[in-house]
């Protein structure tokens, strides 16, 4: 049973977890400290246009400008613009100019030194649907919804009231709802986009119009589906929150809203702490004994696959399949926990077969069938790698809460003693070679200095003789490896610095550029803005819909078990008679119980008989056989097995033919078949003929007496068929094969 699971006990991060038992199927946490804006809606300012890179940067109330593509300029923006002329043709610097406001929207958030990037084709999502006030041509249906569901949907969306010049957009939460829940979310969606409007034409840029929903709204909104069971929150205010956006949009599932009010850490009662804590990991275990190793970089993330202790294979190609499919499965796990976007690449152990390496990469398709974002997946190459594409729906937990590490800076790696020592060595020699340098203070870490002072003392003395340089070390405790210091001084700093004993001289920073300082002060009172006020314009409370209350969500229909594949058996018996399926195979007290109740009501007769046909109808062969045998054949047909009649023959023997046309036919083709069987099966006795004379009627019986006498047994010591067994009465024949052709 899936269930959302929100965690709000510390005021700085809250966390929301989508669990499949006490699997953690997906995560998201939010932190107050980086805020994001990807979503949101500003009212900004163009400050330059880069012909160069066919862009404008945006002012929009943060620190950083946005950075706004041509190609994400909406036309009703452009100025002297002459509608023939291809768009492919306009150059940005005609149609925009410095200081014009335009409403954007942050579709990109702000990573390292590169700035948000912005669209002026705003979008607004919905529980169902996503309206485009200003991108006509942008409509359209998921992409991963296909088949019959998406015609469904297609249809659903024609009776729509669309607004001129909008564009709609199905999401897959919209799957199965009918045109009144769709048309319920874009009023919704309507009314959200006239009041940021509004906003927007009532103050000058910039400044925040619209803020995308907090977590608690955005989880909700597209987390939420018909699978999972509860909602639990284990603060009061967050469940609030909560409670009030589901009684607007969806009141049919505020039912499975619920407080967590337990002493147990809600996280920890679901086994899903210890999940979290490897989504931070580098490494990640199998449970086969192997892991996974996923490094990010700046280009792309890469993620190798290692057997380890992995040993579930019979051979070392079954190793290696077995630990590369466990691995493709918690591959695309750790994307969606860790939120892991851009180029993937995946190093899997080297398979030599083609279909394991096919059935590898049909696992990770499967898998990744279950994330929202869209992803891409390639083959494995001849090296064994396989290259994907992820989109980076949000920031991902390395960037939101890792930062470089202040003494690797990020590499994971320092040098050691010796080679920094070495390093510091020669960077003293080289700035001793330099004009006017009197002395050299070299602030080191002590375990560098002390390898300098000891190991390298004869090298920096002979350095000091050679060059007439007075060079001094200075262990500082403040650095660590691998941070130096080395200092040059030239005769009018001396001049200027008191004379101190090494252990007392300080870090001195070196003097700025006047011009530099000037440049610096220039660039910063340029950019300096008033700090726009961080409440939205707009807020999503604000959007009321009172006088139309969320449509009650149809049923949904419940899907028909799938058909049993026909056995062996059944496709023999159509393959030879071409007739409908056999019945199948029951024990006898069962086949007399149903044959009495499909004979209830008929005309009554000997009960006796009725048994003895029931038996007749267990010994299908024989009762063939015998029936050629008998020279009246109104007798026989009650004795025929249940499987070959329409189950509308009465306790007399006689049946109805559904189609006597094709009797006689039928008729020759069984009398065919049953002369086959007689020539392999001709070992009568007397039993056979025993139970053969019990499934003829009273009536037949007693008209055989008087016609054949005694040559019942005459009948069943020789292997060819009686004289009137050869030409059997056609109303008779039709009746009996019309049954069966039935």
């Amino acid at each position: 049973m899936k269930r959302m699971l929100f965690n709000a006990t510390h005021s700085e991060e809250l966390r929301v977890a989508i669990v499949d038992g006490q699997t953690l199927v997906d995560l998201d946490i939010e932190s107050a400290s980086t805020a994001l804006k990807k979503g949101n809606i500003y009212k900004g300012k163009i400050t330059r246009i880069e012909p160069s890179l066919e862009a404008a940067f945006v002012e929009y109330g943060s620190g950083r400008q946005g950075f706004l593509p041509m190609k994400e300029v909406s036309r009703t923006y452009f100025q002297n613009y002459n509608s023939d002329t291809p768009i492919s043709k306009v150059q940005i610097a005609d149609v925009l100019k410095n200081g014009q406001e335009l409403l954007v929207q942050v579709e990109k958030d702000e990573r390292g030194n590169k700035g948000a990037a912005l669209t002026t084709f705003i979008s607004l999502a919905g529980r169902y649907l996503v309206l485009m006030p200003n991108n006509p041509k942008g409509g359209g249906i998921s992409r991963r919804i296909e088949g019959e569901e998406r015609q469904e949907l297609r249809e659903a969306m024609s009776g729509l009231d669309i607004p001129r010049a909008h564009a709609l957009i199905a999401r897959t939460a919209g799957i199965g709802k009918s045109s009144e829940e769709l048309q319920w979310d874009l009023d919704y969606l309507q009314r959200l986009s006239d009041a940021i409007q509004e906003a927007a034409d009532a103050a000058p840029a910039p400044f925040l119009v619209y803020q995308e929903t907090n977590l608690v709204v955005r989880s909700i909104r597209d987390y939420f589906r018909s699978d999972i069971a509860e909602i639990i929150i284990d603060d009061q205010e967050i469940f609030d929150r909560a409670s009030r956006f589901m009684n607007q949009v969806m009141p049919h599932n505020v039912i499975k809203l619920k407080l967590y009010e337990d002493t147990v850490p809600l996280f920890s009662r679901y086994q899903v702490e210890h999940q979290i804590e490897s989504a931070y990991a580098r490494e990640v275990r199998l449970g086969s004994g192997g892991a996974l190793v996923i490094d990010p970089t700046e280009a792309l993330t890469s993620i190798d696959v290692n057997s380890a202790r992995a040993t579930k294979g019979s051979d070392i190609e079954e190793t290696a399949l077995q630990t590369n499919l466990e691995a493709a499965e918690e591959i695309a796990r750790q994307l969606r926990i860790r939120d892991l976007g851009g180029l993937v690449v995946i190093d899997f152990i080297d398979m030599l077969a083609n279909k394991n390496q096919r059935a590898v990469e049909q696992c990770l398709q499967n898998a990744l069938k279950a994330d929202r974002a869209r992803v891409q997946v390639g083959r494995i190459s001849r090296f064994g790698l396989l290259e994907m594409s992820r989109q980076r729906l949000r920031s991902s937990i390395s960037d939101s809460n890792y930062h470089s590490c202040p003494r690797c800076e990020g590499n994971g790696h320092i040098r050691s003693v010796g080679s920094s020592a070495l390093s510091v060595l020669r960077i003293i020699e080289e700035e001793a070679l330099k004009e006017n340098t009197e002395a050299i203070n070299a602030h080191l870490p002590i375990k560098t200095a002390t390898y300098l002072l000891n190991e390298k003392r004869h090298e920096v003395t002979l350095l000091e003789s050679r060059l007439g340089t007075n060079i001094t070390i200075i262990p500082t405790i403040e650095l660590e490896t691998p941070h130096f210091k080395v200092q040059r001084l030239r005769s009018e700093d001396l001049d200027d610095m008191p004379i101190l004993p090494s252990y007392k001289v300080e870090i001195s920073e070196p003097k700025e550029d006047p011009r530099k300082a000037r440049y610096q002060k220039k660039q910063q009172s340029s950019n300096v803005v008033t700090a726009p006020n961080t409440e939205p314009a707009v807020a999503i409370e604000s959007i009321k819909m009172e006088d139309k209350p969320a449509p009650t969500p149809r049923a949904q229909p419940v899907q028909a078990a799938p058909p049993v594949k026909p056995g062996i058996f059944v496709r023999l018996w159509r393959a030879l008679f071409g007739a409908g399926d056999p019945q199948p195979t029951q024990k006898p007290a069962e086949k007399r119980a149903s044959r009495n109740n499909s004979r209830a009501g008929k005309a009554a007769s000997n009960r006796s008989n009725q048994k003895r046909g029931n038996a007749r109808s267990n010994q299908k062969p024989r009762g063939q056989r015998d029936t050629r045998r008998k020279p009246q054949k109104s007798g026989k047909a009650a004795g025929k097995p249940g499987s070959d009649g329409d189950g509308k023959s009465d306790q007399d023997g006689k049946q109805t033919a559904k189609k006597p046309q094709g009797a006689k036919t039928g008729s020759n083709s069984n009398r065919n078949r049953n002369r086959n069987r007689n020539r392999n099966r001709n070992r009568s006795n007397s039993s056979g003929a025993k139970q053969g004379s019990r499934a003829v009627s009273s009536a037949g019986r007693d008209k055989e007496r008087k016609a054949s006498g005694g040559r019942q047994d005459e009948a069943n010591n020789t292997k060819a068929p009686s004289a009137g067994n050869k030409n059997p009465p056609k109303a008779e024949s039709a009746s009996v094969d019309g049954n069966r052709a039935d």
